[in-house]
């Protein structure tokens, strides 16, 4: 009679155990995450160091021409949200800062991708760079205006670097979204409009 060999019985796996290919998700995670930090590092020490020359060296109000006037500093105070919108809430937009940043930090451990890393980056740099001002400035704790003052021509607001950064981002998404990047840095297949079928890959965008 023929033998049959008994397999050797299969050891489940430890708890918490790495899934395969969990290090090499981990290592981009841990990438995006690292980026990210710098990116909003970066903005909102711009932003804290070009708003204290701005309050220590410039008269508020009063416009300093850099390209003519095309381009000015004009160092004024906002109680609104970024460029100069809905004034009269400033402790409204403190709050909803802060929770943007809070969700921003919470959120870190899921993104795999570089790009949606500087998204978030620039985002919370932005956003902690004008908390800070509602925060640490006059009036008082919370209602604090912004310091703004980049004036250009044309353009009906006076704004900060935190600003820039906050609508760059917001650029960058609507990028990414509209590229079908996803947060591990994969794009979502495309439908091709004749057959219908999916199309593309997951590609890496970061």
């Amino acid at each position: 009679m023929r033998k049959h060999r008994r397999r050797p019985p299969r050891i489940p796996a430890l708890p918490g155990a790495d899934a395969p290919g969990s290090s090499g998700q981990g290592q981009l995670g841990s990438r995006a995450i690292a980026i990210l930090a710098a990116v909003a590092v970066v903005v909102f020490v711009l932003d804290r160091l070009s708003k204290l020359l701005v309050t220590t060296r410039l008269t508020l109000g009063q416009p300093v021409d850099l390209i003519g006037s095309i381009l000015q500093f004009r160092w004024v105070e906002n109680p609104g949200a970024a460029f100069s919108l809905g004034s009269g809430s400033t402790w409204v937009f403190a709050i909803i800062a802060a929770v943007v940043a809070l969700f921003i930090l919470i959120f870190a451990r899921r993104i795999r991708s570089a790009a949606w890393g500087v998204m978030f980056g620039l985002l919370l740099g932005g956003t902690l760079g004008n908390l800070t001002d509602r925060l640490a400035r006059p009036p008082g704790f919370g209602v604090g205006y912004v310091v703004d003052f980049i004036q250009v021509i044309g353009f009906p607001a006076i704004f900060n670097i935190a600003d820039v950064a906050i609508v760059s981002s917001m650029g960058l998404f609507i990028l990414l979204t509209l590229r079908g990047v996803r947060l591990d840095g994969s794009r979502s297949a495309a439908r091709s409009p004749t057959s219908g079928r999916a199309v593309g890959s997951a590609d890496d965008a970061g």
